[in-house]
């Protein structure tokens, strides 16, 4: 009866593993096929096999060659992700501070904030297109469109906040009021340093968020596109293995940013860990 037992769990671990594997061939070979394609040489062409192993797509992106403007288009996609990782951590912290007290309409006031992430993107590009243009103003992408993407990235920022907050201990809080500590002493010292994995946390959600927007900018980036923009473009006009650089270049900047905010909340913790040790020996 125990080996029974013992070859079907066998039989159920081998099926959900072989399962689990399938699934992540499905999310990462795509990626890892045009992570290979973009080092083809200048003589290969977009598929199979790979002729010779070369870095020329990737010199020939910020080259004169290429007619699409990927050098300002990624230029701009990092300084709109960092504007909007700014405000949508500041705005976050801040309305989630605010939402600690209950007051009267604060339920009205989080579901209108959170209503954008059930609204589709291209609708909310394309009703602030219909204001700009009645309005009469210039739509560019340090202001529309960062006002556009703030619609995608507040409400992820603020539901981490609500999340971090519900764990929150305020007794810290009032220990530090009792030694004298004030408001802005228990904020700046206290409650920021403990809430700040969580703040990172919303920091890479706004600028990975950001970095990869399509549908709440394309009605309202103006005359100058940002770096995904530029991809859809250069998917209509260019079949050369450039766009698969693109997906790399892009790729790595993602995974940098993802690495930076790990290793910046473990040394938080770790910084964390090592005070209260201190105190209690203390």
């Amino acid at each position: 009866m125990a080996k029974r037992i013992h070859s079907k769990n066998s039989l159920v671990t081998y099926l959900l593993g072989g399962f689990f594997s399938l699934y992540v061939l499905f999310l990462y070979g795509p990626m890892f096929i045009i992570f290979l394609l973009s080092f083809q040489g200048p003589t290969g062409g977009m598929t199979f096999p790979i002729q010779e192993y070369s870095l020329h797509w990737f010199k020939e992106l910020f080259s004169d060659n290429i007619a699409a403007d990927v050098s300002g288009s990624f230029q701009r996609s990092i300084i709109l992700g960092l504007m909007v990782m700014t405000l949508t951590v500041t705005i976050s912290v801040i309305a989630a501070l605010g939402f600690r007290r209950n007051f009267k309409g604060s339920g009205i006031m989080f579901y209108g904030a959170i209503i954008s992430l059930i609204m589709p993107g291209f609708l909310i590009s394309f009703g602030m297109g219909l204001i700009l243009q009645l309005l009469d103003i210039e739509s560019t992408w340090y202001t529309t469109a960062l006002g556009a993407q703030l619609t995608w990235t507040l409400p992820f920022g603020l539901l981490i906040m609500f999340a971090v907050l519900a764990r929150f201990d305020r007794s810290v809080e009032e220990a530090a009021r009792d030694l004298g500590a004030t408001s802005w002493q228990t904020m700046r010292y206290v409650v920021v340093p403990l809430l700040l994995p969580g703040i990172t946390g919303v920091a890479l959600f706004g600028f990975t968020l950001s970095y990869d927007e399509i549908p709440r900018t394309t009605l309202v980036v103006g005359d100058s596109n940002t770096l995904p923009m530029e991809i859809l473009a250069m998917t209509n006009t260019l079949t050369t293995p450039s766009l698969y650089a693109i997906g790399t270049l892009t790729t790595v900047v993602s995974v940098a940013s993802i690495t930076f905010a790990l290793f910046a909340i473990k040394r938080m913790q770790d910084r964390l860990g090592s005070s209260q040790i201190a105190s209690s020996e203390s």
